[in-house]
């Protein structure tokens, strides 16, 4: 069975040949250049350079070969940069640093660095609605963004046989105000229920219809998975109430998800949302999500087998197959097999789970794990 049939097959609650693997195929399924290069010389690439991919994330851009190898079901895809964005990284006798398309400052330790972090809120302090419009917000609608999408989606169908997964341009709609205000000040915006939270929102909300609209009439009858994000939990609880996401948020999303659906009926909505998120789960899928990810197992409520139980029929799990928090780094290489394992048989009934780590695959996790990780899925992931 080829990647994109089994993958098409699990997303409709269908047990193709065996469980498909995401590896790169989204911002948060990926491996960190430190724990890529480690790998390689395991799998008979001792001298393999590595390029950057994902660049705050310092996520590797993985060779096509090595996916391959790996039997990867996915690709992912992302658009251009806005042309009026060129990035230009700085360097000071202690970091790197460069200002990104939203004009969120963020800086790199040259020593044992291994992300770029958020240094300063573009928009923290006491702006007014007013301002908060007339800030130089990136046009999501410039054809730039999408010059070479269509050639380059064909070329990965065609090479690989992969299932194609079109990612979004950035934080999500409740994020995009916690990132460029700092999350104390926009979660105070959001308990006032002030103006400039209402202009964030809807601004976020606006920009993600433009950039969907644009991506889809360019490519919409090519992808098979459209990918959103838009974090809303912490380790124990949600980062708002139920209530307030009902109110604020769930509206916004349920916009733009629709909005997807009309443009491209066929595709699967996979929305990624850290934490103890459980009890967003039913309204998430009201909203419109087709996949969750990352099931982050280490977090309140969020355990594997009641959670196929509750909402298996209705959502595919994309993650959650081993715990990037404590197993994968921390474990032995028969721990990280026995949860592989357990994951696999919470999740993997009657499709709906695409098997990757909990999140990206970080700097410290030993070669020996990663590669632990994989030998499991391949032994028991077949249905």
């Amino acid at each position: 069975m080829g990647s994109r049939e089994r993958m098409l097959q699990a997303l409709a609650h269908e047990e193709p040949d065996r469980v498909p693997f995401d590896l790169g195929g989204t911002p948060n399924t990926g491996i960190h250049r430190v724990a890529l290069e480690s790998v390689l010389p395991r799998i008979g690439h001792p001298d393999r350079a590595i390029e950057v991919g994902i660049l705050p994330l310092q996520l590797a851009r993985i060779p096509e070969d090595i996916l391959s190898q790996l039997e990867v079901d996915t690709r992912g895809l992302w658009t251009n940069p806005g042309p009026d964005w060129r990035l230009q990284i700085e360097e000071t006798s202690t970091h790197w640093i460069y200002r990104d398309e939203f004009g969120l400052a963020k800086a790199m330790p040259k020593k044992e660095g291994l992300y770029f972090d958020p240094i300063e809120r573009p928009l923290s302090g006491n702006f007014s609605a007013d301002e908060i419009d007339a800030y130089p917000w990136p046009s999501m609608g410039d054809r730039a963004r999408v010059d070479g999408l269509r050639d380059r989606v064909l070329e990965v169908i065609r090479r690989t046989g992969a299932a194609a997964v079109m990612n979004t341009f950035y934080v999500g709609i409740f994020e995009l105000g916690s990132y460029l205000r700092g999350y104390r000040e926009f979660l105070c915006d959001l308990a006032l229920r002030n103006k400039r939270a209402d202009r964030l929102l809807s601004i976020a909300t606006e920009m993600r219809i433009r950039y969907w609209e644009l991506v889809l009439d360019e490519i919409g009858d090519l992808v098979d998975v459209v990918a959103e994000n838009d974090d809303l939990g912490v380790q124990d609880r949600l980062m708002i109430s139920p209530d307030m996401y009902r109110e604020l948020v769930k509206p916004l999303h349920r916009r733009v998800f629709s909005f997807i659906k009309k443009k491209a009926p066929h595709v699967n909505v996979l929305l990624h949302s850290c934490g103890a998120i459980r009890d967003l789960i039913p309204d998430f899928i009201e909203a419109g999500v087709d996949s969750l990810n990352p099931i982050q197992v280490s977090a309140a409520g969020m355990d594997t087998k009641t959670l196929k139980r509750d909402y298996g029929d209705a959502l595919t799990f994309w993650g959650g197959g081993i715990d990037t928090q404590g197993t994968l780094p921390h474990g032995t290489p028969r721990e990280v097999r026995d949860e592989v394992r357990r994951r696999i048989e919470d999740l993997a009934d009657g499709g709906g789970f695409v098997f990757s780590a909990v999140h990206s695959i970080q700097a410290d996790v030993p070669p020996a794990n990663v590669l632990a990780m994989w030998e499991a899925l391949r032994e028991y992931g077949a249905y």
